[in-house]
C-alpha cells in the first residue's frame, strides 16, 4: 500500500507494497505455519462435522471445474460452497453483528465505494489492461460492487445476504499454495505513536522522507546499516542527512512504522497527523524474528509479535544488532490526518481490506475469505475462530506473492496491533462476480 497498509518497495522504481506483520514476525516457511495453526483453538463457535467446516471449502478437482487463466489456473470457477446445518461460521455475521461484538454494515459499505473511487480511475484502468485472468474485467468489477451493495442494502441477516449472492453471483477460488486453495493469512494494523516534530533528549530516533536523488543512487543501495548506523543515529553521515522529519522516543517505533507501513501521529501540543509509505531502498527485507531463532534466542515454534517484543523490552540493547540484519529501509510522507491506504490509493478498512499479489489477483474486487482469525473476548484475551468474511481486495505486499498468501488489515491502534501479531493461519480466499445476463 502507499499509506497506512504496509507498503514496502522491494525494488527502486516498483510499485509500493508492504510487508506483514506475520513475516516480521516468522519469516519461516509454509508448512511450519501450517503446523502453527494446527494448534490453535477454534474459540467459541461450535462447527458442525469436518467434512463441512474444512474440505467442503477446498478446490474440488473434477472435470467441471473451469480454469480462467491465459496461462496457469490461479483463479479458478467452482460450484458455490453449500453451508452444512449449524455451522454459523459459513456466514458474515459481523455485518448485523448477529454472535459478534461490533456490526460494520456501514463501513463495509464505505469500504466498497473506496473500491468503486479506485475502480474510475486511470490507474485500475491500466491495471485491469493486463489482468491476466481472462473473463475478469474493470467493467464486471465495478457491476458486482454496485450489485453486492444492492443485496447488502436490501438483506436483513448474513444468511439473507449469503442466498441472494449465491443466486447472482459466480465464485472463483485462488488455487493456493497447495493447488487445492490452501492460503495462509497473516495480518497487518496502522500503530499509533507519539513522535515530535524536533530532536529532543527524549525523542532521538528519527524516521526519513525520500531522498530528491535516490533514483540515481547507484546500485547496489546502500543497506539500513550504511545509512542509519547500527545504533539508529547515524543519519549525519550518510546519504540521509538533513531529511528527518519525525522522532521518536523508542529505537523499535520507526522500524515497526517500516514494516506496517504507516503510523498515526500524536504530538506534544495534542494535535494528530499521519504518515504513510513514500518510497525504499532496494535491499531485500529480513525477518527480525528469524534473525532471533537464528541466533537461538528466542525459539521459533510459537514466536509471535508480543514475545518478540517483550524480549527486547528486557534487553533493549539488542535492538542495535537485530534491527540492523534487516538491510532494506522504507521512507515515509506526511499525509495529514489522511488514513491508511493501500496500493488501489484509496482508504482501507478494518477487517475489510486485504492485500493480495496484484501481479494475480484482481485490484479492488470483492472478495470472500474464510481464515482461522483472533478476535479479543470478553476476557481481554484473543480467541482464534473460524469466520467468513466478506473484504475488498484494496492493498499489496512484499512478502504477499503467489496465489496463497493473504494479508488482512485488522484495524488502528493497540487491540489492532494485538491481532495483527497473532495472525498466521490457514484459509480459502474466493472472488465474487456478478453471472453474465442471459
Amino acid at each position: 500500500m502507499n499509506t497506512l497498509l504496509t507498503k514496502r518497495l522491494l525494488a527502486l522504481g516498483g510499485n509500493p507494497k508492504k510487508l506483514s506483520l506475520g513475516i516480521l514476525i516468522f519469516g519461516v516457511p509454509v508448512f511450519f505455519l501450517t503446523y502453527l495453526v494446527s494448534l490453535q483453538p477454534l474459540g467459541r463457535l461450535v462447527l458442525s462435522p469436518e467434512k463441512c467446516h474444512v474440505k467442503k471449502w477446498n478446490l474440488p478437482q473434477t472435470s467441471s471445474t473451469q480454469t480462467t487463466s491465459k496461462t496457469s489456473a490461479v483463479l479458478v470457477r467452482r460450484p458455490w460452497v453449500t453451508c452444512c446445518e449449524n455451522d454459523t461460521s459459513c456466514f458474515d455475521h459481523q455485518i448485523w453483528g448477529e454472535n459478534e461484538p461490533i456490526a460494520d454494515q456501514k463501513a463495509l459499505i464505505n469500504s466498497i465505494n473506496q473500491s468503486l473511487k479506485y475502480l474510475q480511475t486511470s490507474k485500475a484502468e491500466a491495471d485491469y489492461q493486463n489482468y491476466p485472468v481472462t473473463g475478469i474485467t474493470r467493467n464486471n468489477v465495478i457491476q458486482s460492487l454496485i450489485r453486492f451493495r444492492e443485496l447488502l442494502q436490501t438483506s436483513k441477516s448474513a444468511r439473507q445476504l449469503n442466498d441472494a449472492v449465491r443466486q447472482e453471483f459466480l465464485i472463483y477460488q485462488s488455487i493456493g499454495s497447495d493447488k487445492r486453495g490452501g492460503v495462509l493469512f497473516t495480518s497487518y494494523y496502522e500503530p499509533i505513536y507519539e513522535a515530535s516534530r524536533v530532536p529532543t533528549s527524549e525523542y532521538r530516533y528519527p524516521i526519513y522522507r525520500v531522498p530528491p536523488d535516490l533514483k540515481s543512487w547507484k546500485r547496489p543501495h546502500p543497506t539500513r546499516l550504511d545509512l542509519e548506523g547500527a545504533d539508529g543515529l547515524q543519519a549525519s553521515k550518510s546519504k540521509l542527512k538533513g531529511l528527518e522529519f519525525f522522532w521518536f522516543r523508542d529505537r523499535l517505533e520507526p522500524y515497526m512504522m517500516q514494516i506496517q507501513g504507516s503510523a498515526r501521529i500524536k504530538l506534544a501540543d495534542g494535535s494528530e497527523t499521519h504518515v504513510g509509505y513514500a518510497g525504499s531502498i532496494a535491499q531485500n527485507y529480513k525477518s527480525i524474528g528469524k534473525s532471533l531463532a537464528e541466533d537461538r534466542k528466542l525459539p521459533l515454534e510459537g514466536m509471535t509479535m508480543p514475545k518478540i517484543l517483550d524480549y527486547f523490552r528486557k534487553y533493549p540493547q539488542e535492538l542495535s544488532i537485530y534491527i540492523p540484519k534487516d538491510p532494506s529501509f522504507v521512507f515515509f510522507q506526511e499525509n495529514y490526518g489522511v488514513t491508511a491506504t493501500g496500493s488501489t490509493s484509496v482508504p482501507i478498512t478494518a477487517d475489510r481490506s486485504i492485500a493480495t499479489d496484484k501481479a494475480l489477483m484482481p485490484p479492488g474486487a470483492l472478495a470472500l475469505i474464510r481464515a482461522h482469525l483472533p478476535f479479543p473476548n470478553s476476557q481481554g484475551t484473543m480467541e482464534h475462530r473460524i469466520v467468513s468474511r466478506y473484504v475488498l481486495d484494496q492493498d499489496a505486499g512484499g512478502a504477499i506473492k503467489g496465489a496463497g498468501r493473504v494479508d488482512y488489515f485488522t484495524g488502528t491502534g493497540k487491540v489492532a496491533g494485538e491481532r495483527a501479531g497473532v495472525t498466521v493461519g490457514r484459509g480459502q480466499l474466493f472472488y465474487l462476480l456478478l453471472k453474465p445476463k442471459s
